[in-house]
Parts: structure tokens; C-alpha cells; sequence
């Protein structure tokens, strides 16, 4: 059965909110709703970006051998951060890539079906694109957990006179095995917490870097980007290899995009610039003054900010900041799974509601037990934060690249940009991503190999998959009979009739499904009413309710309805069919049974892919969700037929 799985709105009802317009006399409803989106969006979208300064400024200054006096290092540094900051967030993310939404959703995948759309035809290239990008999104979602909980909990290093030091990878470990197993319950009662939480920890930062600043007044010359420059020339082929731990610092941005439609542009743009942005420049200035005052700090920088009086309540709430970062991850590959199985890129996977009233709220058995067993494997493997340093940033450099290129089919093609325009903003954003992607991959040797293997096995399923699935559907196109040649048939030989609904579930709604046929040729009969019902995937997020059912008539035998989801909507078929009584067709499970095809794949080398590929769709195919279960079909009305096909 052909039908692809949709992905419900990540929360439709709150981003539609998002868009209000906040002015004079504008209800002061509307005001208390925008700023809970704008907090809401500090603790969803920003903690990857809001942690980074654990260890951000701390990897570049490891990695740094200055040519001329120490400051310069500190102030190029600080400086890089600062400008990498400006000009990958706020011009890139925020003022460019986030006009390039799909119907409100950002991401790999909502972007490339926009560009597809842009394009006006399918493009394997574009599609191979969004398949590469939502890949290194996986990659990238197993190390974060363990990288950020562990850099916070590596605080217990520094601890006064406690000598915790042995237990920080057991600890950390125990955290993420406890994020990962409450996942099941859904994160709806805690989620509340999120935004205040990491309000107050980007307060502490602000804070912490306010009160350090006065250490050395000289490290706000870091504001100017000449010493960004500086550092960079002087430094030569050394600079260029810390752009890759600099890069650290924003290797959250690609949530603001990919969480766009959780809150909408205007509330994370006020978060931003209202603030994530000054809080985190502080900080990273604080953190500046305070190397250039005492340079043995430069070890570890942030814990080194810290007074003892405040050093317990810091490490818990760091501990707290990373794990709700940790969190935001593992909902993000939840929902890209649920995407990327709506549009064909992977099979039907087991997908639950953890939340009857949050559309978001989902939890994926499968992708939270690979991605437990990769973050227990990464912190055996790396042992310490510094070490896992060198295995981060280059997933996202990689998916940060795709998008921009992503986004340039948008701007030349729906956009309608000149070459000029094109040329003034892209020329800059892709070379400035193509120097993160090309020093984070100087670090494959030391662990970016991770990343990129665990994001080549996806692309490897994932091409699998939508290959095995396209010969698939073209030999069942060969094999079968037009639906309009089979009622001529039935017209001239009627079959025996049995009371009820039949609904044969099909890709292709022009061809006789496998299981009407089957049904035809063994049971020997033809229910009084006959549906073709085919589950169509939008290239929207979400399509209206008043556009999910429509109805064709064929003959007095047949109908065919059509049901459309979005991409980012998990479809309920019984739900969506009550809909047919207001379009004149009468529907009631009781007397209605769902007829489904079933293949039996049988391998072969010749039929069209290598023999190991077939094996691998074979698995895939075996391993997929219960259609009856994905769809919602109650198991007792369901009836499935099955054939032999080769691939």
C-alpha cells in the first residue's frame, strides 16, 4: 500500500498565534499570548544555543596557538564567537532563512518540499538533499544529549572539596538514561517549565558575565570585528582549524528553523534579540575578561566565572539547562522521523501520542531506543566533553549547507530574486558555511567520522527505502488492471453482492487494487457499496479540514475518495471518513471493512536493485508498523490480502 504517514502540526493552534501583530489596541490577551510564545520558544529553540557557553570558548582557547601577545587569542576568540553569532543567527537564520517557510514549518524537510514546489517539478537532486540533510540531523541528535548533559555535569570536577571527578560519567549517564526512559510519558507536564528554566539560567548568564566583565574592560575591543580578522591572518592555517570549535557557539541554530512553526517568526525573533542574544554576548565577554585577568581559566572558563557561594545552584541549573536542550533534540528527531515517514523516506514506524490536546506531544519506540544505545556508546567511547568536542559541529556545518542551498532554489525560483540579489546575500552565507563545514571536517579523525556514519546509515535506509518503493509501485502500474476496464467487466459479468461498505486501500486510485482484485478472484463477490480510498501526502504541514476529503463517483459500484494530510499530520482515517456524510456518502464502521494489500517480497538481483539492497528493503518492509495500527483502523474491521512481488 503505497500511502505515506504524515506528521501531525507540531502545534497549529500556537502557530497560527505566532503571527498576531503586536500594536495599540491589541487585546491584552494577544499580549500575554505572544509572550508565552517568545518564552515558550527560549526553552524549545534556544537550548542547544543557550548551553554553548559550557564549553564553547573553553575547545576554541584549547585549540588556539597565538603568533603574537596571549590577548590577542582571548580578544580573537571572543570576537569570532561574537561575529559567527551575528552573522549565522541573526542575518542567516533570522532575518533570511526563516522567510523561506512552508506554510509556517521550517527544517529540511519542510524546506526541501518547498523548493520542490518552487521548482515546479520533481528534482532527485533536491530530493537527495533533503534526504542528506535530515540524515546529519540524526547524527547530530545522538551526540547533543551526551555532549551537553556531560559538559554540564563535568562541573563536579571543580566542585569544592568534594573530589566527584570519578562519578561525573555515571552521573551523566544515569541523567540521559532517565531523559530517555520518561519519554514514553510524554514531556507535557514538565514542559511548562522549560521557557522560565531557561530564562533564568540565560539571566545567570548575563549575570555571571556582567560581574566578570569588570575584570579586564579591555575585552569589549572583541566587539569589533577586527580582531576577529586579526586572529584569522595571523593565525593562518591554526585559525582556520579553531573555526571549528568556534563554531560550537551556534550549533543550535538550526532549531530556530526547524522549530519555526512551534511558536512562529515574530516571537522567536524577540527572544532572540530581546534575550538569548545579549545574554549569551555578555557571557561570552565575561568569560573573555576573566581569561585575560587570570589566564589559568582558560581550562574551563564558565565554571571558573562562578563564586563558590553560587557554584551548587549553577551546576544544578546548567544540569537543568542541558538536559531541557537534550530534550528539544530528542522531540525534534521525533517529529523529522514523523515527517520523513510522511513523505516516503522511511517506513511506517510505530508512532504515539504522549498528549491528547498537544499535537506534538509524540513519542517514536524505535528512534529513542537507537538513539539511548548511541549516547551510551558515545560517553564509553569519549569519556569526557573535550574529547566529544571534536565529533560535534560537523552534522550541523553539513545540514546548515543544505539548507542555505535549499533555500537559494526557493529565492531563485518563487522568490523570483535577481542575480544580483542572489549573489549579495548567498555568495556571503555559502562561503561563510562552507568554511565551518571545511574545518569542523579537519576533525573527522579525532570523531567527526561518528556524525557522518551515523548520518551515511540513513541516507542509506533512506535511499533504500524510496527506491525499493518507487520499482514497487511501477511493477504493481505494469501488473495491474485499470479500474475503469475492471467495472466494464463487472458491468457485463456481475458478481455475487454481499451487504456493507467495502473500502480498498490503494496508492494509485486509477488502478484496480491488489485486494479487490483478490477479493474478486478467490471470494467470488462484491460488497453493495465500494470505496477506492487513497491517502494522498501534502506538500504543505497541515492542510484544512474543509480540503481533507474529496469524492469522485466512477459507476454505481465505485467511488473514490481521496484523503490529504500534510507532512506534518498523522493521519486518522476512520476520524476523516465521518466527514464523507456532509459529501453525500454515507459511512459507518460497523458495516464497513477495510481491504488492504499485503507483498510478500521475494529478492532479486536482477529485478532492479543489488541483491543487498533488496535484503535491506526486505527487512525494512517486514519491520514497518501494522498499516491497520498506523492508520487508525479498528483490527477487527480490517481485511488483508497478499501477493508475491519481486525487487
Amino acid at each position: 500500500m503505497g500511502a505515506h504517514v504524515p506528521a501531525e502540526p507540531k502545534s497549529s493552534d500556537v502557530s497560527s498565534g505566532a503571527e498576531i501583530e503586536i500594536g495599540e489596541g491589541v487585546a491584552t490577551t494577544g499580549r500575554r499570548g505572544f509572550a508565552a510564545l517568545a518564552l515558550g520558544s527560549v526553552g524549545v529553540v534556544f537550548g542547544d544555543i543557550a548551553t554553548s557557553p559550557l564549553y564553547a570558548l573553553r575547545e576554541a582557547l584549547a585549540h588556539s596557538r597565538p603568533v603574537g601577545p596571549p590577548h590577542i587569542a582571548v580578544l580573537g576568540v571572543v570576537s569570532l564567537i561574537l561575529w559567527t553569532l551575528t552573522l549565522v543567527v541573526t542575518v542567516k537564520y533570522i532575518f533570511f532563512l526563516m522567510r523561506a517557510d512552508n506554510k509556517g514549518e521550517g527544517g529540511p524537510v519542510a524546506l526541501m518540499a518547498l523548493a520542490q514546489r518552487a521548482l515546479g517539478r520533481p528534482s532527485g537532486g533536491l530530493f537527495m538533499l533533503g534526504i542528506v540533510g535530515v540524515s546529519l540531523f540524526y547524527g547530530d541528535g545522538i551526540i547533543t544529549p551526551a555532549f551537553s548533559v556531560l559538559s554540564a555535569v563535568e562541573g563536579l570536577k571543580d566542585a569544592p572539596h568534594l573530589g566527584l571527578a570519578p562519578y561525573v560519567l555515571p552521573i551523566a549517564a544515569g541523567i540521559l538514561v532517565a531523559l530517555f526512559m520518561v519519554q514514553a510519558r510524554g514531556t507535557r507536564s514538565v514542559a511548562a517549565l522549560f521557557g522560565p528554566v531557561m530564562t533564568l539560567w540565560l539571566l545567570t548568564l548575563a549575570a555571571l558575565g556582567l560581574w566578570h566583565i569588570k575584570d579586564d574592560w579591555s575585552v569589549l575591543r572583541a566587539i569589533n570585528p577586527y580582531w576577529a580578522a586579526r586572529f584569522l591572518i595571523e593565525n593562518g592555517y591554526v585559525g582556520f582549524v579553531i573555526l571549528g570549535s568556534v563554531f560550537l557557539a551556534v550549533t543550535g541554530a538550526e532549531a530556530l528553523y526547524a522549530d519555526m512553526g512551534h511558536f512562529g517568526k515574530k516571537p522567536i525573533r524577540a527572544a532572540w534579540f530581546g534575550l538569548v542574544f545579549p545574554c549569551l554576548a555578555l557571557n561570552y565577554l565575561g568569560q573573555g575578561a576573566l581569561v585575560l585577568h587570570h589566564g589559568h581559566a582558560r581550562v574551563n572558563p564558565f565554571f571558573e566565572m562562578v563564586p563558590h557561594f553560587a557554584y551548587w545552584p549553577v551546576l544544578i541549573l546548567a544540569t537543568a539547562a542541558a538536559v531541557i536542550a537534550s530534550q528539544a533534540v530528542i522531540s525534534g528527531a521525533f517529529s523529522m522521523t514523523r515527517q520523513a515517514v510522511q513523505l516516503g523516506l522511511l517506513p511506517r514506524i510505530d508512532i504515539k501520542r504522549t498528549s491528547e490536546t498537544q499535537s506534538g506531544q509524540i513519542f517514536v519506540p524505535a528512534v529513542n531506543g537507537i538513539m539511548i544505545v548511541g549516547v551510551l556508546v558515545l560517553l564509553v567511547v569519549f569519556q569526557s566533553s573535550h574529547r566529544l568536542a571534536s565529533a560535534y559541529g560537523v552534522a550541523v556545518t553539513g545540514t546548515m549547507f543544505i539548507s542555505t542551498v535549499l533555500a537559494y532554489v526557493v529565492a531563485r525560483h518563487m522568490w523570483r530574486w535577481n542575480g544580483f540579489q542572489l549573489a549579495a546575500l548567498l555568495i556571503p552565507i555559502l562561503s561563510l558555511d562552507s568554511v565551518f563545514l571545511a574545518s569542523n571536517l579537519l576533525k573527522i579523525a579525532d570523531g567527526a567520522w561518528l556524525p557522518l556514519a551515523c548520518g551515511a546509515g540513513s541516507v542509506i535506509v533512506m535511499w533504500t527505502w524510496s527506491r525499493g518503493v518507487r520499482i514497487l509501485t511501477d511493477k504493481t502500474r505494469a501488473d495491474s488492471l485499470p479500474l475503469a476496464d475492471l467495472c466494464k467487466m463487472l458491468s457485463k459479468r456481475p458478481p455475487f453482492r454481499t451487504a456493507g461498505t467495502a473500502m480498498f486501500l490503494t496508492a494509485n486510485p486509477d488502478l484496480a487494487p491488489v485486494a479487490l482484485m483478490h477479493n474478486l478472484k478467490h471470494n467470488k463477490v462484491l460488497h453493495t457499496r465500494n470505496v477506492i480510498l487513497t491517502i494522498e501526502t501534502a506538500e504543505t504541514p497541515t492542510v484544512k479540514d474543509c480540503d481533507r476529503v474529496r469524492i469522485e463517483p466512477i459507476n454505481d459500484d465505485f467511488k473514490r475518495v481521496i484523503l490529504t494530510y500534510g507532512f506534518m499530520e498523522s493521519p486518522n482515517v476512520p476520524k476523516s471518513l465521518t466527514k464523507c456524510r456532509a459529501l453525500g456518502l454515507k459511512f459507518d464502521i460497523m458495516s464497513t471493512s477495510f481491504f488492504m494489500g499485503r507483498r510478500s517480497i521475494v529478492p532479486d538481483a536482477r529485478s532492479g536493485m543489488p541483491l543487498w539492497q533488496d535484503h535491506l528493503f526486505i527487512f525494512l518492509m517486514k519491520n514497518a508498523a501494522n498499516p491497520t495500527d498506523f492508520f487508525k483502523i479498528p483490527p477487527g474491521r480490517a481485511v488483508e490480502l497478499g501477493t508475491q512481488v519481486t525487487v
